[in-house]
């Protein structure tokens, strides 16, 4: 089967809770036949990452918090240790304050800003180059990315900038890996209920209008999401990198 995860390690960053999209990746990376990696951020989250793994059977969880380099070098020396090879990385972390995501986009603060691009854009950078040394038989590198990247969204503010940055960096990441045989690439999702989501102001609104608008006249589903995820770090996505691809109900083709 060309979407076959059989043999392969792959590591997951950003399963919070059941609702994330990061955790339905994980279940279909697992169901698709993968060695499942899951991180948790601190000591405070380990309990909860080791009640999830528990219906990932096989699946093993390691600290990580992408904000120290010390840590995420504790990491891959970790997963080199256990698993030789690692052939999937999925990054699903972004955040900023919650107070830069009410308001105007004017009123973003110098500090603000750094913490959601540190968090949200250097820390695909930073997982990839670790990641890379791993990725011996070439590999796949996912992030997840939205349409506020692109196109103004009512207080999503600083995260859209983080976003656009993080595309950008999906594309240099691609060029420079591209030789290794490791792909980069972004999944654009609609809006989904997640707990993350509820922090962006006006929430429910974004959702009423992505399903009145979108061609198919409802909202994107979290495990259409997963889907395209195993495709992409499977041999099925072999020739596709550098990109950005839209799962949201085809929201992002309307003009109005």
């Amino acid at each position: 089967m060309p979407e076959s995860m059989e043999g392969r390690t792959a590591v997951v960053f950003g399963v919070a809770n059941k609702r994330s999209i990061a955790w339905a990746i994980a279940q279909h990376l697992q169901q698709a036949g993968a060695r499942l990696v899951i991180t948790y951020q601190n000591e405070r989250l380990e309990q909860e990452a080791k009640d999830l793994i528990a219906a990932l059977p096989g699946a093993e969880a390691f600290m990580c918090d992408v904000s120290f380099d010390e840590q995420i070098d504790k990491l891959f020396a970790q997963l080199k240790s256990h698993y030789g090879k690692l052939h999937t990385l999925v990054h699903s972390i972004a955040f900023a304050p919650a107070d830069e995501l009410k308001g105007a986009f004017l009123a973003t603060t110098r500090e603000g800003f750094r913490i959601a691009h540190d968090v949200s854009v250097y820390s695909l950078i930073a997982l990839a180059r670790a990641a890379a040394p791993l990725m011996e038989d070439g590999g796949s590198i996912l992030t997840l990315t939205y349409y506020g990247s692109t196109k103004v969204v009512p207080h999503y503010n600083v995260m859209g900038v983080a976003k656009a940055a993080l595309e950008a960096s999906v594309r240099y990441l691609a060029h420079d890996l591209g030789p290794r045989r490791i792909r980069v690439n972004a999944i654009s999702a609609g809006p989904i209920k997640t707990l993350a989501a509820r922090g962006i102001s006006g929430f429910g609104d974004m959702l009423k209008a992505h399903a009145e608008r979108a061609p198919l006249k409802r909202n994107v589903d979290v495990n259409e999401v997963a889907e395209t995820a195993v495709f992409l770090a499977s041999d099925a996505g072999a020739g596709i990198t550098g990109e950005v691809i839209y799962v949201d109900c085809g929201y992002n083709i309307m003009g109005f």
